[in-house]
């Protein structure tokens, strides 16, 4: 009988509650980044990848400028910094649907 309570419990609590917080409202778009470092100083910064099969060209190129923004305020964290090479940043970028829906009328 216990088993069946738990059981009944955890159902409810996935399917009858349905989503919650930002998933409910906003959109996902990963991309890639790459910050290239020459002497500790970033020198060049360039989005590599956007994955985001919904978006057309004006929404891509608004996705571009916020994923280099998002780069280029990650510079120069410790965690990325690096003396001479490149770091690969994957970044995570969550839009409102009602944002994302007027960006299709720009």
């Amino acid at each position: 009988m216990k088993l069946v309570v738990v059981i009944a419990f955890l159902l409810c609590s996935t399917y009858c509650l349905g989503q919650k917080g930002y998933a409910k409202d906003s959109l996902q778009v990963k991309l890639y980044a790459n910050i290239t470092y020459e002497n500790k100083q970033a020198k060049k910064i360039e989005v590599r990848k956007i994955f985001c099969d919904y978006c057309n060209e004006s929404q891509l190129g608004f996705i571009k400028q916020e994923g280099w923004r998002r780069a280029y305020e990650e510079r120069n964290l410790p965690e990325n910094r690096l003396v001479k090479g490149i770091r690969k940043l994957t970044i995570i970028i969550r839009i409102a649907k009602e944002d994302f829906k007027n960006l299709k009328s720009d």
